[in-house]
């Protein structure tokens, strides 16, 4: 009779007081937030980015097709005689205003959370126009060349390798409804995808924290560039799985030490994206 009027009290005291939900600890606190300010950032730097390809290459393709990629600031954006050459970087201009301007949505939990067929659609055609530009830029890269010599050629080819590899996994996940490793293998994708804007702003972030140390401005070669054709890719990456072991974890310290990681990174990114803005971007477009 007592163990039966306990369990009903206890039931009573459960339903008429419900114990209100505790807070994270303040490291995992630290992480979240940190990983939002990182993302904030990384979000607005793109869409920055986004405005200025827009503005600077569709009026040029728009009233002279083909021939006005010649007016832009692309190194042999247009050779004539080339059209499979001018096509593929017509069409990785265009779809890199579509992949970057929509990445960022992807990780917001309103949309995706709200809006789930949305999500779905845009994260097919996020990662068909990733596969397709990653195609287009080796093509480019093999025929035409890139700044930088075998160094810059090996690291965009690694990267185009790493956006259909990562691609293929987070559908395969997704359609596994493996949500969690299709989320996280999401991200991967997102952080190679948008190296070529990681380098732009990790080369003015260096620009105007060292004048340039280790770049020959005339060449456009030099060891910081050497290292920054991999690092556009391996830093990301590196930063991204911190972020997840971070996540994992029940060590304090290494939660508080990824935290300073993601605010320190995202420091680098705000500096970043205000030097390529203002030294890179919108000086061309007036």
């Amino acid at each position: 009779m007592a163990t039966a009027t306990q369990t009903f009290l206890n039931k009573e005291t459960s339903t008429n007081h419900p114990v209100p939900p505790q807070p994270k600890p303040w490291p995992d606190r630290m992480v979240r937030y940190s990983g939002i300010a990182w993302f904030l950032a990384a979000a607005i730097g793109q869409w920055i980015f986004v405005f200025y390809v827009v503005l600077q290459y569709i009026p040029e393709l728009v009233q002279f097709g083909l021939p006005g990629l010649a007016n832009t600031t692309l190194p042999d954006g247009y050779i004539a005689g080339d059209m499979a050459g001018n096509l593929a970087i017509a069409a990785h201009v265009l779809i890199a205003i579509i992949i970057i301007g929509s990445g960022p949505l992807q990780f917001i939990p309103h949309i995706r959370n709200r809006f789930p067929r949305f999500h779905r659609y845009v994260g097919r055609v996020y990662i068909v126009m990733a596969s397709i530009t990653s195609i287009a830029g080796l093509y480019i890269v093999w025929t035409r060349g890139v700044p930088g010599g075998l160094v810059g050629h090996l690291a965009i080819s690694l990267d185009a390798v790493l956006i259909l590899a990562f691609g293929g996994l987070a559908i395969n996940f997704a359609t596994k409804r493996q949500i969690d490793r299709h989320r996280r293998w999401a991200m991967r994708l997102f952080m190679v995808v948008s190296a070529v804007w990681f380098f732009r702003i990790g080369l003015m972030f260096w620009f105007i924290t060292t004048g340039g140390i280790g770049i020959n401005p005339e060449t456009f070669e030099g060891p910081f560039l050497t290292f920054m054709y991999f690092g556009q890719m391996a830093i990301p990456l590196l930063i991204l799985e911190a972020y997840f072991l971070a996540q994992r974890s029940k060590n304090n310290a290494l939660k508080s030490s990824v935290a300073v990681v993601l605010i320190l990174a995202t420091g680098a990114i705000l500096v970043g994206t205000f030097a390529a803005t203002m030294g890179m971007w919108f000086p061309r477009l007036i």
